[in-house]
């Protein structure tokens, strides 16, 4: 990866409070034990609009942290990949390096770290957010942890980015046949981009800020993300046709420069800690409630909306039947075991 740092990220950095040591500068006003919690000020981003879960856990988090360290620690959320010029692999590469402290990228983002962080992208592998939950809070963290430690982040919780639907301008998509021919924008990785053409669509991988024009111009057919991205991107204003079929599950995960976190005291960590698998909690429960009212807000929007059952799914699972064991075969049997998937 390349280790420069864009202007425009310098400059945005420049004018921020700096660490000095493990505590960046700080104008709060807390009340907490300075010795337990040290005031410091942390810069965390995130990809997702003002209104997406990633950015709403983040703020959560923040205040949760704000809260129990007695206002001390005080946690910056930036949208919208600010600090980054509003690419996301440049945000990744930023929080790994240390030139920001927190960060809640999807799993499909981090996975330019390594792509085995991908394993619990690989399609129809779990079939409700119970399933994922269990897994990913029992084996799953941990393996992701193990990744993210060699590249020197410190996983602290995960969040539902959702399951994944389609969404475009062309057709409605009820069989395999349909996706034939799309020009669908994802977010790069081999599990989506194979998925993808295994239908015989045309997957293009563009950074999320360029979407919403390039479906606008034409450029592209769809996209597919969760509900939560979908809404809070306004895709109901552009897509005509949405499919729920929950094809793959996704989610962000909260991550921390390994460097700064080792610099903070015992008793801050603990914090950072139990605040964040908090937040998530938090935002796992706001995406499963909100989910069905999204799928009616877009059907007041004249989107149409279709829901497949588990007979239609049948024939679009067979067609990818063997790019699922070769996912698993490839990502390993440590992987395939965090997430249940050995035979």
């Amino acid at each position: 990866m390349k280790k420069k740092i864009s202007a425009l990220a310098l400059m945005l950095l420049v004018s921020l409070p700096l660490f000095s040591g493990c505590v960046g500068a700080s104008d709060n006003n807390g009340t907490g034990d300075e010795k337990l919690y040290p005031k410091m000020t942390l810069r965390m981003t995130v990809n997702g609009t003002d209104i997406a879960t990633d950015t709403k856990t983040a703020i959560k988090f923040s205040e949760l942290v704000k809260e129990a360290s007695g206002g001390n620690i005080e946690i910056k959320v930036f949208t919208n990949d600010q600090l980054a010029g509003g690419n996301g692999t440049k945000g990744v590469e930023m929080v790994a390096q240390g030139a920001t402290e927190i960060a809640a990228y999807a799993s499909s983002a981090m996975a330019v770290l390594d792509q085995k962080l991908l394993v619990g992208t690989i399609p129809w592998i779990f079939d409700d957010y119970s399933q994922a939950r269990q897994v990913i809070d029992a084996s799953g963290g941990e393996y992701y942890g193990k990744l993210l430690e060699d590249k020197g982040l410190t996983y602290m919780g995960s969040v539902h980015n959702g399951f994944r639907q389609i969404t475009n301008s062309k057709r409605p998509v009820k069989t395999p046949d349909d996706v034939a021919k799309l020009k669908v924008r994802v977010p790069g990785g081999e599990v989506y981009m194979n998925f993808w053409r295994a239908f015989g669509a045309d997957p293009v991988a563009m950074s999320w800020s360029e979407v919403f024009t390039a479906l606008q111009q034409g450029t592209i057919d769809g996209q597919e993300n969760g509900f939560s991205v979908t809404n809070s991107a306004n895709m109901y204003e552009i897509q005509k046709y949405m499919t729920v079929w929950n094809y793959t599950y996704e989610n962000y995960l909260f991550v921390m420069n390994t460097k700064k976190f080792n610099e903070l005291p015992e008793e801050t960590q603990k914090l950072l800690h139990e605040k964040a698998l908090e937040a998530c909690e938090w935002g796992r429960d706001m995406v499963e409630k909100e989910e069905r009212e999204l799928i009616e807000k877009f059907r007041s929007f004249g989107m149409e909306v279709t829901e497949l059952s588990s007979e239609e799914l049948v024939p679009f699972k067979e067609k990818i039947s063997d790019l699922q064991k070769y996912f698993v075969d490839k990502y390993g049997e440590e992987a395939a075991a965090a997430f249940g998937l050995m035979e």
